[in-house]
C-alpha cells in the first residue's frame, strides 16, 4: 500500500462547510489527502460539512495546520501548485506527479499574495473563464484541477479496468 497520498489538496482558511464537505468526497474518490489551514470558517463537526461529505469523510483523516507557515515549514515548494487569478500558466500545462500539492484559497479572498509569493512562478495555475467572470465555486475549481492532476498520473489507484495492466499494478 502506498503511504504517500496520490495528490495533496490544501485549502487556506475555508469558509463554507459544504464546499469543504464536497472536497472531502472528492479527495476520498481520487486518493488525495485534504489539508486545511486555519482559521476555518466552521467547526469540523458542522452538520453541513457532514451532509456534503456523506459517508466519505472521516474528519480524523484531514490534516489541519495552525497557519500557512506551519504548512510550508520544511516543505520544498518545487512540487506545490497554487490556484490563482490570474495565474501564470493554465492548470493543464504543468507535468504533475504523484505526491504533488495544489493549494486553494478561501471562497471570498482566494490565495493571499503572501502565499502566492511562496510559490514558483510556473506553479501558479489558473482555470480559463470567459471575459468578465470572476471565479468558480471552490469545490468546482478544485475538481477541475484535481482531476487533471489525476489524469496526468494515469488515474493512479483507480479501479478502472483500463488501469489494471499498468506497470504499477503488477
Amino acid at each position: 500500500m502506498n503511504l504517500q497520498p496520490i495528490i495533496n489538496v490544501v485549502v487556506v482558511a475555508p469558509e463554507i462547510p459544504h464546499n469543504t464537505g464536497n472536497l472531502i468526497r472528492l479527495c476520498a474518490n481520487v486518493g488525495a489527502q485534504l489539508q486545511l489551514v486555519e482559521p476555518l470558517g466552521f467547526r469540523l463537526k458542522d452538520p453541513r460539512l457532514h451532509r456534503a461529505s456523506l459517508d466519505y469523510g472521516d474528519i480524523k483523516n484531514i490534516v489541519v495546520h495552525k497557519s500557512i507557515n506551519d504548512f510550508f515549514n520544511g516543505l520544498s515548494v518545487d512540487r506545490v501548485y497554487g490556484a490563482t487569478i490570474p495565474g501564470n500558466v493554465l492548470y493543464t500545462e504543468p507535468k504533475y506527479q504523484i505526491g504533488d500539492t495544489i493549494i486553494f484559497g478561501s471562497e471570498r479572498k482566494g490565495l493571499s499574495q503572501t502565499v502566492v509569493d511562496k510559490l514558483n512562478v510556473e506553479n501558479r495555475v489558473e482555470i480559463p473563464m470567459i471575459h468578465g467572470s470572476r471565479s468558480l465555486n471552490l469545490s468546482n475549481a478544485a475538481a477541475v484541477i484535481i482531476y487533471e492532476m489525476w489524469r496526468q498520473i494515469s488515474f493512479y489507484g483507480s479501479s478502472s479496468p483500463k488501469q489494471i495492466n499498468e506497470k504499477y499494478f503488477s
